[in-house]
């Protein structure tokens, strides 16, 4: 389908929004597999030293970003038959598919030499699956609570694709235990035909919302300084970055603590994510709602204070209570799975914001510095909490004894890490200024400049047989 022959809809159909939703799956699952399993894998298994993987962990991603500003600034510039960021989404299948296969098969006596490549491939996948998913969604709807709704569905389903990774234990009889070096080929191939069906899916049931009246060219200097200088764009980059290593500050301490601070089993460990990662699927549509009711800024606020407490509770619950973690982990979850459609969402106003200032559509620009944003925020935490656990005297490999010490130390990064930075990047949103009243006046202002584009162009084919080109609803 061309983008160019379908407008998008003020509300998008509930049945093309899930199409839409399921191309974030495979952009999930590669996420839980190198947030979480990766870490114990190649130090526990394959054998490299913590403070070493950390390191490299930390110095791909910084590597990596500098893609994600080129590919959004490509984004922006070209302009095909098929759409802006349709191409992109659908040319990360074969790059998807072939880093994910190589990264979790490893060789026998394989280490930084495998990893170091093969990580770089599946981290550009995610760039090109997760920047172009994201501005699309953006470009779907022009509505301040519609692109709540969009985010919030696309949260939500990506959420089934890591409960299903998450229940593969149960689902194969114990065949599949994510982080075991039997396991992750199996969970290559799961990856893999997982973006085999979904990525078609999006593809051919979703269109793109053609932009009138915007500019697609190369971003200047001047451009660049305004989307650094836009006061909105700012504080989201500043409390993203805050939000993101909050929430990522325990992913690669996650095995680690509750299967020796908490006295979990592996499998057990692996069940846990199941209620953190799943209350998403309830989450994000019900914070949509409470977007809709307060606003986008104020509902984080509301959702960072929530990640505080549940946060504290969690490691409150004593340990080997399997149930009551249980619990605790839905409602840790169920807050941070406002961060993400929030501040996705709350970009795709920023675009607007700027369009409406420079004339030019930037969204591939704005959601490449988000993506950038979230791998320095992953990237510094690894930098952070390996090293430490490796000063503490913390032991990564299976059955191995640590100490009261090192345990206690392990307990302490993953209880203050999260807490403290999530509830930093709640008070940038003081004072924040692109409300829904603002995006409102932004909207009416955008849709008399694009009348106004198209009546010049009416009468530019006045006299002509070719008839004018419709404008955008």
């Amino acid at each position: 389908m061309s983008h160019a022959a379908t407008a998008a809809p003020a509300r998008l159909p509930l049945p093309r929004v899930w199409a839409f939703a399921t191309g974030s799956i495979p952009v999930t699952m590669l996420l839980l597999v190198l947030g979480t399993y990766i870490t114990p894998f190649y130090a526990g298994t394959v054998g490299i030293k913590l403070a070493v993987l950390g390191a490299t962990l930390s110095s791909l991603r910084l590597i990596d970003v500098g893609f994600d500003f080129l590919l959004g600034w490509l984004m922006d510039r070209f302009e095909t038959p098929f759409g802006r960021f349709k191409p992109w989404f659908v040319l990360a299948l074969p790059v998807f598919c072939l880093g994910v296969f190589k990264l979790l098969n490893p060789p026998e006596g394989a280490g930084l030499e495998h990893l170091v490549p093969w990580l770089l491939v599946c981290y550009v996948a995610y760039s090109l699956l997760g920047l172009s998913h994201a501005a699309w969604a953006a470009n779907l709807a022009s509505d301040y609570h519609e692109r709540s709704r969009i985010f919030g569905w696309t949260q939500g389903i990506a959420v089934i694709g890591s409960v299903s990774l998450l229940l593969a234990p149960v689902l194969s009889g114990g065949a599949i235990k994510p982080g075991a070096a039997e396991s992750m080929p199996k969970l290559a191939i799961i990856l893999i035909v997982v973006a085999l069906v979904t990525v078609p899916i999006n593809a051919l049931f979703t269109p793109e919302r053609v932009v009138r009246g915007t500019k697609q060219d190369g971003a200047s200097f001047k451009d660049l300084l305004a989307i650094f200088t836009t006061g909105s764009m700012s504080r989201l980059i500043l409390a993203d970055l805050l939000l993101t290593l909050g929430a990522n500050s325990t992913g690669p301490m996650y095995v680690f603590f509750f299967h020796t601070a908490k006295g979990f089993e592996i499998s057990e460990v692996s069940y846990l994510l199941i209620p953190y990662i799943g209350a998403g699927i309830l989450g994000a549509p019900a914070w949509a709602h409470v977007a809709a009711r307060f606003g986008k800024h104020r509902a984080l606020q509301i959702a960072c204070v929530g990640y505080a407490i549940t946060q504290a509770i969690l490691m409150a619950i004593p340990a080997g209570l399997l149930a009551a973690t249980a619990v605790g982990m839905f409602f840790v979850g169920f807050s941070a799975s406002a961060f993400i459609p929030m501040m996705r969402s709350m970009v795709a106003d920023v675009t607007d914001e700027l369009r409406l200032e420079t004339g030019k559509e930037r969204a591939g620009v704005l959601y490449s510095l988000v993506i950038l944003v979230q791998k320095f925020g992953t990237s510094v935490t690894a930098i952070i909490v390996l090293p430490i656990l490796q000063y503490v005297g913390f032991d990564p490999k299976p059955h191995a004894a640590n100490t009261p010490e090192a345990i206690f130390g392990l307990q302490m990064c993953y209880l203050f890490a999260p807490i403290i930075f999530v509830l930093i990047g709640s008070l940038v949103f003081f004072g924040y200024k692109l409300t829904p009243e603002r995006h409102a006046e932004i909207s009416a202002a955008l849709k008399a400049k694009e009348g106004a584009s198209f009546a010049a162009a009416e009468e530019a084919f006045a006299g002509s047989a070719e008839p004018p080109p419709k404008p955008v609803t």
